[in-house]
């Protein structure tokens, strides 16, 4: 999964500025939970005064420290999952994205309420736009035949979060369309980086016949071998809260 989560598009530099512009108390300190490989972590160190990139994964870290801007000294990579994260500091800005969805809310987000500085935020980042291409109508028929999440339930984060009491919106924002180019083999390798799809998970066969699947679908919309389509990135931010003793998810 570390491995394929380098194919990911890259965060508009919008997203970075805003990023910047929510973080106000000082010292401008930023954690960045379920961190990746630190494509939000690593531009954002440029801009405070200092980042701790925090992830269960190893592999992950390993490639976030590898790729640029990973080798900068305000970043702190910690190896570690969000539950058993020990908070020596308190942030001016707390960022977490799709990681979010795995872990204990009603261990994190109370966690992060006691964190976060006076006027300090949890900014929610979302994907990258992928999901409005073209052809997502016909990928979306794709995906649960292969996944090996076949117990999977869609819900809505922001409104599972809210109704239990757990976060307060106080902004939402979409970043600009942003143009990106991707070979189509890079296009279906990212699908990989994903729980669902992970090549630990999937048997042989069967990821063969989901690259396959996709490769068909998007092949027509490539030029040559190159796909191009708009990337853009929602960013929800508020204050997490001690929630109710609503059932978990």
């Amino acid at each position: 999964m570390a491995a394929a989560y380098v194919n990911y598009p890259p965060y508009a530099p919008e997203l970075f500025q805003l990023l910047a512009g929510l973080t106000q108390d000082e010292p401008r300190l930023v954690l960045d939970m379920g961190c990746g490989t630190g494509d939000v972590a690593r531009p954002l160190a440029a801009l405070v005064e200092r980042v701790d990139a925090v992830d269960p994964s190893a592999a992950m870290i390993e490639i976030g420290r590898a790729r640029a801007g990973g080798d900068r000294p305000n970043i702190r990579w910690v190896c570690q999952s969000a539950e058993d994260f020990a908070y020596d500091s308190r942030y001016s800005l707390i960022v977490t994205g799709a990681s979010l969805h795995w872990m204990d809310w009603y261990t994190v987000l109370p966690q992060m309420a006691v964190a976060l500085s006076d006027h300090g935020y949890l900014a929610i980042v979302g994907g990258r736009g992928i999901a409005t291409v073209p052809w997502v109508d016909d990928l979306n028929r794709i995906i649960p035949r292969y996944s090996t999440n076949q117990d999977f339930q869609p819900y809505n984060l922001l409104d599972e979060l809210e109704r239990r009491q757990l976060f307060a919106k106080v902004g939402r924002k979409r970043t600009a369309p942003q143009e990106y180019t991707m070979p189509v083999d890079q296009y279906v390798e990212l699908f990989h980086a994903r729980n669902g799809f992970s090549r630990q998970r999937m048997d042989a066969p069967a990821a063969s016949a989901f690259d396959a699947a996709v490769r068909e679908l998007v092949t027509p919309f490539a030029d040559g071998d190159i796909l191009t389509f708009d990337v853009t990135t929602d960013i929800i931010w508020g204050q997490p809260l001690a929630g109710t003793n609503a059932e978990h998810r």
